[in-house]
């Protein structure tokens, strides 16, 4: 059986695996994302660890490629990641220090875009030719799959649905610097600064909750707390208008969600966007990913495992 180290560089969390060609996770190391240092070689440095100690293992000797999935912007032909929103830094070197140091092939993909390789490969979305994944995690990042071909785009940066344009009303400014994007009104860094500009709206004056937690905001809505149920509608809202738009643009026949919203609260979250999605074309199946958030380090692997 063939081998790979896979990566998964989030704006929270650095994880690793050792996987194997049938989709097995032999090995697993996460640690923090690094935030502080002079540059994104801090992260770089991580990594590195990551994968010296899964090479280290009886089964990591052996291993073939490096595959690394990312939150985006990417920077294919350079392998770096650039100007994330969601990372500390504005240039992480990715693929040739890896390559100069472990001699080994190494593939750069956006996480979203490795995530819906790896719900198609062991998850959900397996016998899917047509297939969104969409991740609701620091940020939201989606990656689409239309008629069995992956879609990368110009610069391999095709699917970043985080960034549709969602709300002109409450024009909260996203990372990225622009206003109205899905990402900063529905990601679990952003939901508290909406229901801070929706209470304010609304004239909401108390809540029996954290209002600075979203944590603390979806487990209210989950105890029927009418301030946190009457802010889901909301949020609901804005969901719906970017899957509405996921919709129209890739047609697809099943959307996983993916991340921690998703894992956590997927329940609560399906069913407050569902009466708000546009019909004006089929609506396909709504599902949360089964694969415990190990989507974007399987699709890592397989994205590897074909590049090599």
């Amino acid at each position: 059986m063939t081998t790979v180290i896979a990566v998964d560089l989030g704006g929270t969390n650095l994880r690793a695996a050792l996987v194997g060609s049938d989709a097995t996770l032999l090995a697993h190391d996460a640690v923090p994302t690094p935030t502080a240092g002079a540059s994104g070689e801090v992260i770089t440095a991580a990594i590195a660890a990551r994968v010296e100690t899964l090479l280290a293992s009886p089964q990591g000797r052996e291993a073939a490629a490096i595959g690394v999935a990312s939150a985006g912007p990417l920077d294919p032909a350079r392998g770096w990641v650039v100007d994330s929103p969601n990372i500390a830094f504005p240039v992480v070197e990715i693929v040739e220090p890896l390559r100069e140091r472990f001699g080994l092939p190494v593939a750069l993909i956006n996480d979203a875009r490795a995530g819906v390789l790896g719900e198609r490969w062991a998850g959900a979305a397996r016998g899917s030719d047509n297939v969104v994944y969409i991740t609701l995690s620091t940020g939201i990042g989606g990656g689409a799959v239309v008629n069995g071909r992956l879609l990368l785009g110009m610069s391999g940066n095709a699917g970043e649905i985080g960034h549709i344009p969602v709300d002109t009303r409450y024009n909260l400014v996203c990372g990225c610097g622009f206003a109205g994007h899905w990402e900063a009104y529905a990601s679990a860094k952003n939901i508290p600064g909406f229901f801070a500009a929706w209470r304010d709206a609304a004239d909401v004056r108390d809540a029996a909750f954290d209002p600075s937690s979203t944590r603390a905001i979806f487990t209210a809505a989950r105890a029927e707390d009418p301030v946190a149920l009457a802010f889901m509608e909301a949020l609901g809202e804005m969901n719906a208008r970017g899957v509405s738009s996921v919709i129209v643009a890739y047609n697809p026949e099943v959307i996983v969600f993916d991340g921690p919203l998703a894992r956590y609260y997927g329940d609560i979250v399906i069913r407050q966007m569902e009466p708000f999605i546009d019909r004006y074309l089929a609506l396909p199946r709504l599902v949360v990913s089964d694969l415990a958030g190990q989507a974007p380090l399987l699709g890592a692997a397989a994205y590897a495992l074909e590049a090599r």
